[in-house]
């Protein structure tokens, strides 16, 4: 009988699953910062060595957004990216998120990261699932009925701050300045669900990166687990696909919807880790 072969050692290049993988989630997220960023008079884009900056320009510090957008080799190559964005965001007087994908840090920098970036006045906020499919699988029970409306300026749009305000835990004056220009909505497509014209869930998709982005799944307390949600997400990502012929989709996963996007098809490629200034 053969001896079993050791298992060869992982290379750095194989840590991460998978560079496409990655780049697209990676991707897909500054895109979405990027569509509401442009869209505001007072919003910016801009490439800095390392650092891309998406800042809306808002309260929400979270739409005040800086991404990493190169691999990071060293402690003091991060600390040097930390630098031009925190200059960056001071200069302008607004607080600030640093949303960061772990594929981007080598392992000894991954250890030292959370350290790192506390020295440098940002803090943890959260750690959210990057997940793929290639495609979404079929649902596993039947799905409600809701009226679906696309997004626009007025009723809809309301009806979609007041949603993401209510269950991201958001002052609505925060979330109605994000999306306060009618020019958002053709970059960052979003729906609501509406139960006998009660609005109680929403889905939003934005492209990039080879992918459809899943942004904004949420459904108001009380109206929760009858599968709204998916619904919304489903008809989302179908009318976009249809339009724009690209069938693998990402998301970013808080704890609640873990399980669903599970059942769906979707599985973990990377972390996102967000950090608060």
């Amino acid at each position: 009988m053969d001896r079993a072969r050791p298992r060869p050692r992982q290379s750095a290049s194989h840590r991460y699953t998978g560079e496409v993988q990655f780049a697209s989630v990676e991707e897909n997220l500054r895109q979405s910062f990027r569509a509401v960023a442009a869209s505001r008079c007072g919003g910016e884009v801009r490439e800095l060595p390392g650092v891309s900056i998406a800042s809306a320009g808002v309260t929400f510090q979270m739409f005040n957004a800086a991404f990493l957008s190169a691999r990071v080799t060293s402690e003091n190559d991060l600390a040097r990216r930390l630098l031009l964005a925190k200059t960056h965001f001071r200069t302008r007087g607004l607080d600030w998120a640093l949303w960061v994908c772990e594929g981007w840090l080598d392992r000894a920098v991954q250890r030292r990261a959370r350290q790192i970036l506390s020295g440098s006045g940002l803090r943890h906020s959260v750690d959210l699932p990057g997940m793929q499919a290639e495609a979404v699988l079929p649902p596993v029970r039947p799905l409600p009925h809701l009226e679906v409306r696309r997004v626009q300026s007025g009723p809809t749009r309301d009806a979609f701050c007041e949603i993401g305000s209510v269950c991201f835990h958001v002052p609505l004056s925060w979330f109605n300045e994000v999306f306060d220009s009618a020019s958002v909505w053709t970059p960052f497509e979003a729906w609501v669900g509406y139960l006998n014209e009660e609005p109680v869930s929403t889905a939003a998709v934005v492209v990039g990166g080879d992918a459809l982005g899943v942004y904004n799944v949420a459904t108001l307390p009380g109206h929760q687990h009858h599968g709204y949600a998916e619904l919304v997400m489903r008809h989302a990502l179908e009318d976009v696909r249809r339009r724009r012929g690209i069938e693998r989709s990402i998301l970013q996963s808080t704890p609640a919807g873990l399980r669903l996007y599970q059942r769906m098809g979707y599985r973990t490629v990377t972390t996102v880790s967000v950090y608060a200034s």
